[in-house]
């Protein structure tokens, strides 16, 4: 039986045991509370150390810690509380030191996390009271600086930033899309967006509000510039607290679409090409690289990306179609897509031969000749109609060498069809598992389901080469969904314009690759009717519209083509003609120049002056000489004639006996015959004449006067003028007498005596003689 001190020392046990508990699951919760740290800095009770005085030293500063924030992250455990702070200015030091202290007073507790390295610390706390943070910074063992922090739980439940952000840019405009954490997210119904100019220091007002948790559109945007945008969700009765985000950097729009400059197709052995393909983008600086999308032309999976930062591609592809888009992207978004369909190679490049034999509207069977299933068990067959969308069916076969497809859609009439059959080397399932490399194409082949005959007939039948007994006609073919079947050829209808059309007209066949044709042994001058139609498999289409075309006559020279030569001819020839004389001028210019007449400058004009006044002189001085001595001669002066430097050239330089010429061709009898004349009359005086210059054939005017010459000296504008003096005849000294004037005259054979019948008659001009005086002086 148990005693009173047995009970009491029992409860003290108890009460032992119980303390002992309760600090082993202190120290085991405050060691998973620092586990639970990502700093795993061990809190220590700070209730018995002053704070004020141990840390009075430290001070509030804008250059020291700051802005010190402490909340509770929604959706953490009950007690999870999390302080942050920003280090101070413009100092960096390779360890830093934090010291964070945490106080809830009422409850008299204190806990002090120290030597933090990082800017936050995550701690538990009782949400029921209010508490005070101070962050000390002890980097600098020179000075301390602090922050200090004051809130209550209920208003410190904190939705962070978003967890992801996606960035597009297009249009001038930036399309956001930011979601946060599961548990944060059901609480956050709208969030606000800020933004400005990479180079601005100020944001723009004010910020803009989605329209959803989910989409935000900032518009109106520079598409050259960068952006840096900071999110934050809309602050509720759940998110008391909603900070901004970090900075996105948002780089320029990419405004131009790349340019394919080539697409190659290289092609390789069993059924497969080397395509390459190149293109280049303007803004090259602004893209971080290139996306190149492949699919096949029939929509058949997959549509493989493949992402580059090189502008070329290699691809290998079997010979079927394929869609190819390119765009480049950065982090705000993509470019304008640059799109381009890779055609389908044709048969000549394949190796298989390839038969279709259609069941009915709803089925063909697809047949090879080659032992495929050897190495291929996976076959994909396409059929296409021209300018439509491939349909297309893949299948295992490994027993037969023929696949019978059913259809879902039925094949229509008269419509061509393109069949291929492609290998793959993979095993089921046969899908196409790659675009790259991945099939192989075996062959093709091209069928109508049910052939008809063309409903349009050749046209533009034009003829050219046309002679007397030919012509070439030429046409333009059918188009070929109006031969609804393989064309075959064409028929060539022709006869004489006044002929009917019989069953016995001369038909000539073409081949269908050709659209002329000669027609020989026509008749000339005939006019031809000719019309032309098309025929398949399934007989002759219709005929197309008559053409009329008339064959050369035998003599081809017409009246307008005479007309035409002659205007042509006259034409060339006043051409030839004009530019002769041009010609001819110009090189007279160039050849023989002008050279200026010397009887008109004033040397001449002075030299006729000077002549005249000095023959005068003479024959006055003569005549005087007359009167008083002889009077039985007489002197005869022709009063037109011109003392002419030139004409004196051309006389003997002995004499100055003066002969000139008015004319070259005489209208009366010459001297002789007058002096004749007179010798033949008993009753008229003898008349002695001075001699005729024989280089005169006209008669003339006579003028004989003996004087004397004197030398002349002459002024004149021509540099030649001392040669042409020199060329003057020397004239008889002034001290020459008149006898010997006389025997001079005497020494003439032609000379004779002429009596006047007036011997004081200076200057006599003879005329030829009136026939009629002379007559009448013969009666006499």
């Amino acid at each position: 039986m148990m005693t009173i001190f047995d009970y009491r020392l029992l409860l003290s046990w108890l009460l032992l045991s119980w303390l002992l508990l309760s600090l082993f699951l202190g120290v085991l919760f405050e060691y998973f509370s620092t586990l639970s740290s990502p700093l795993q800095v061990s809190p220590v009770s700070c209730g018995s150390k002053n704070i004020s005085s141990y840390y009075g030293h430290c001070v509030t500063s804008q250059e020291g810690v700051r802005e010190l924030v402490c909340f509770v992250p929604l959706g953490l455990s009950r007690n999870g509380w999390e302080c942050v702070w920003t280090p101070r200015k413009h100092i960096v030091y390779q360890t830093h030191r934090y010291t964070l202290i945490i106080e809830q007073k009422i409850i008299h507790s204190c806990k002090m996390y120290a030597n933090i390295s990082g800017t936050s610390q995550t701690f538990n706390l009782s949400k029921k009271r209010n508490m005070t943070a101070y962050v000390f910074d002890e980097s600098d063992p020179k000075s301390c600086t602090k922050n200090v922090f004051r809130g209550s739980p209920q208003q410190l439940v904190r939705c962070g930033p978003p967890s992801n952000v996606d960035l597009n840019r297009h249009s001038r405009q930036l399309d956001i899309q930011a979601s946060w954490r599961k548990e944060e997210n059901k609480y956050i119904a709208l969030y606000s967006v800020r933004y400005k100019d990479l180079k601005s220091q100020s944001w723009k007002e004010p910020p803009v509000q989605s329209k959803d948790n989910n989409r935000c559109t900032l518009g109106n945007l520079n598409s050259s510039l960068s952006y840096v945008v900071q999110i934050q969700c809309v602050a509720n009765d759940k998110c008391t607290q909603c900070p901004w985000s970090k900075n996105f950097t948002v780089p320029p729009e990419l405004t131009d679409k790349p340019v394919i400059e080539m697409v190659e197709d290289f092609p390789q052995t069993k059924g497969s090409r080397l395509v390459i393909i190149k293109w280049k983008f303007a803004a090259s600086d602004l893209a971080e690289g290139y996306s190149v999308t492949v699919g096949k032309a029939s929509g058949e999976d997959p549509i493989k990306a493949f992402n580059t930062s090189r502008t070329l591609l290699r691809l290998a592809l079997s010979h079927s179609a394929y869609h190819l888009t390119i765009t480049a992207f950065n982090t705000a978004g993509t470019s304008p897509a640059a799109q381009r369909t890779i055609p389908p190679l044709d048969d000549k490049d394949l190796y298989g031969k390839l038969n279709v034999t259609f069941n009915g509207n709803t089925s063909f069977t697809v047949s090879w000749v080659d032992d495929l299933i050897k190495t291929y068990s996976c076959f994909s067959v396409e059929w296409w109609r021209r300018g439509e969308r491939a349909a297309y069916k893949s299948f295992y076969e490994d027993e037969n060498n023929y696949e019978v497809i059913h259809l879902e859609e039925p094949l229509e009439l008269y419509k061509k069809y393109t069949f291929t059959l492609h290998t793959r080397p993979h095993k089921e399932p046969c899908n196409l598992k790659f675009i790259n490399n991945s099939e192989s194409t075996y062959g093709n082949i091209q069928a109508f389901f049910t052939e008809g005959s063309p409903i349009s007939a050749p046209g533009n039948i034009s003829s050219s080469n046309v002679s007397q007994s030919s012509m070439v006609l030429e046409w333009t073919a059918v188009p070929e969904e109006d031969n609804r079947g393989f064309l075959l050829g064409y028929f060539l209808h022709y006869t004489e314009r006044l002929q009917d059309w019989t069953d016995a007209e001369p038909n000539i066949t073409v081949d269908a690759g050709s659209t002329s044709y000669e027609l020989v042994d026509l008749q000339s001058s005939t006019v031809y009717r000719v019309q032309l139609s098309a025929f398949t498999s399934a007989g002759m289409g219709v005929r197309s519209s008559a053409a009329y075309f008339e064959t050369k006559p035998e003599a081809s020279l017409t009246v307008s083509g005479v007309i035409a030569g002659a205007i042509v001819g006259v034409t060339l020839l006043f051409l030839v003609v004009h530019l002769g004389s041009q010609l001819l001028k110009r090189a007279k210019k160039l050849l023989w120049p002008n050279i200026p007449n010397p009887s008109n400058s004033n040397a001449i004009q002075k030299i006729d002056g000077v002549c005249d006044l000095e023959l005068l002189e003479l024959i006055n001085r003569q005549m005087l000489q007359e009167e008083e001595g002889d009077s039985n001669s007489l002197h005869i002066v022709d009063g037109r004639e011109e003392m002419s430097p030139v004409g004196n050239l051309h006389r003997n330089a002995d004499s100055c006996l003066h002969l000139n010429t008015d004319h070259e061709e005489s209208q009366g009898p010459s001297l002789s015959t007058i002096a004749t004349d007179r010798a033949q009359d008993p009753t008229s005086d003898t008349i002695t004449s001075m001699p005729t210059d024989r280089r005169q054939t006209d008669p003339v005017l006579i003028s004989t006067v003996a004087h004397q010459c004197h030398p002349l000296a002459f002024q004149s504008d021509y540099t030649t003028m001392e040669l042409f003096q020199q060329a003057m005849p020397q004239c008889v000294p002034t001290n020459t007498s008149s006898s010997s004037l006389s025997s001079l005259e005497s020494q003439d054979q032609s000379s004779q005596t002429v009596k006047p019948d007036q011997s004081s008659q200076t200057r006599v001009r003879l005329h030829p003689p009136d026939p009629r005086q002379h007559q009448s002086n013969s009666e006499h």
